[in-house]
């Protein structure tokens, strides 16, 4: 694996940079806002700081494996057993796990904390009496490996216990697992299996697309989902953006008219936001706004929140779908809260899947304490996160969903009561 930081004056132009040398593989982990130092720092404009990753296919596993005891080197000479192996996987991995370290900032200390606190449990419980070793040198030799390796065991078993305390789908759990297992060696510092847990998991949970603009008119943005997800503040909230801080020209429709409150809370953030507002009824009259506001740049629609039992109203925005992909460019965004069972979750996310390829759109992060749902539901539907909210404020509490954020979450053991 290789842990390499890049500068530059924009996130985007470092990743580039990243690219460039490493190749379009690398993960990004961490990305901060750093300064030069000395005068030039001082009177300088902040650049940005991309840490990335690279899992290569032989990795650096190869040179332990070479310097295993056993392996005689160039010289003829053998390595000291167990003692030479660890200094030269320590040597190798020092400049990553100081990298590693800042970058899952409390994370490690975290783990291994309660690591040794259920050692320590351990440790003063009676000891069963062990077998008598009839080969003191056999002990000798594998002794220090078969520890190291127990110690792996340990560290990886905690790792699994708190992604299902965070409320990760066992069977996702044990694939992430199974994954770390096949890199494991003996006495790999835990830095490098954390590391690499840390990363198969941003891997498995990809980057959405986002919102795109339109090739040709404006593009068309249709929120889905159950009642009471959250969908018209989210609009509100995506829609500010856009239209105050990207200076785009954007108007709000609405299809739900089955809730008055929904259409007069649109409304409302219509005018304050300055934009166009228009209630739809019917898919004809969806590609009447398309064409009226053929000049803007986005226009977003409000859909009815509804079961997922209920095929009639499935039927009717199947029907609201297909108007949208005639009328121009379009596209769909599953929104779902993150408090809601993972079972349910499932459901939901496959009578949606029937209608229309989507992203997801995960709110209400602030009323949980375990993030899970939203990897689980990242593998089961193939689909990737575009947004996440936390909050009711419009148009701060929502950002564009951060997998190193939510992984470090799914991995910590003190954000929970």
């Amino acid at each position: 694996m290789i842990i390499k930081k890049f500068l530059g004056k924009t996130e985007e132009e470092a990743v580039e940079a990243a690219k460039k040398e490493l190749g379009n593989g690398i993960v990004i982990m961490n990305v901060r806002n750093v300064k030069k130092k000395g005068l030039a720092g001082f009177f300088g404009s902040k650049q940005v700081e991309v840490t990335v990753a690279l899992e290569e296919e032989g990795d650096s596993l190869k040179t332990v494996r070479r310097e295993e005891p056993g392996n005689e080197s160039g010289s003829g000479e053998k390595p000291e057993k167990n003692v030479g192996t660890q200094q030269n996987v320590s040597g190798m991995m020092s400049e990553s796990s100081q990298n590693i370290e800042k970058k899952l900032d409390s994370l490690q200390t975290l783990l291994v904390s309660r690591f040794g606190q259920e050692e320590q449990t351990k440790s003063e419980q009676p000891q069963q009496e062990s077998l008598p070793i009839q080969n003191p040198e056999e002990k000798n030799g594998k002794e220090d490996g078969d520890e190291g390796s127990r110690e792996q065991e340990k560290f990886i078993r905690l790792l699994y216990n708190t992604m299902l305390e965070n409320e990760v789908d066992e069977k996702y759990a044990n694939q992430i697992i199974d994954d770390a297992e096949k890199n494991r060696k003996p006495n790999l510092p835990f830095d490098y299996i954390l590391a690499n847990v840390y990363q198969k998991m941003i891997l498995k949970f990809g980057k959405a697309e986002g919102i795109l603009p339109a090739k040709e008119g404006p593009r068309t943005l249709l929120f889905m989902g159950p009642t009471g997800v959250g969908k018209t503040t989210t609009i509100a909230k995506i829609a500010s953006h856009y239209a105050v801080e990207e200076k785009k020209k954007v108007a709000l429709l609405t299809a739900d008219t089955y809730r008055i409150a929904a259409a007069e809370q649109l409304r409302t953030y219509a005018n304050i936001l300055e934009v166009p507002f228009r209630v739809i009824y019917t898919e004809e009259e969806l590609k009447t706004a398309v064409t009226d506001f053929k000049d803007y740049d986005y226009i977003f629609i409000d859909t009815a929140g509804h079961s997922h039992q209920n095929e009639e109203l499935l039927d009717k925005m199947r029907q609201l779908l297909d108007a949208a992909g005639e009328a121009g460019e379009y596209q769909t965004f599953l929104v779902l809260s993150a408090t809601t069972k993972y079972r349910d979750l499932q459901r939901i996310a496959s009578s949606y899947k029937e209608l229309a390829d989507y992203q997801l759109i995960f709110t209400k992060l602030d009323e949980t304490a375990t993030l899970g749902c939203l990897l689980n539901l990242r593998l089961y539907t193939d689909t990737p996160i575009a947004y996440v909210t936390c909050g009711q404020n419009v148009p701060d509490d929502i950002e564009q969903f951060n997998p190193q954020k939510t992984v470090k979450q799914l991995l910590s053991t003190g954000n929970r009561a």
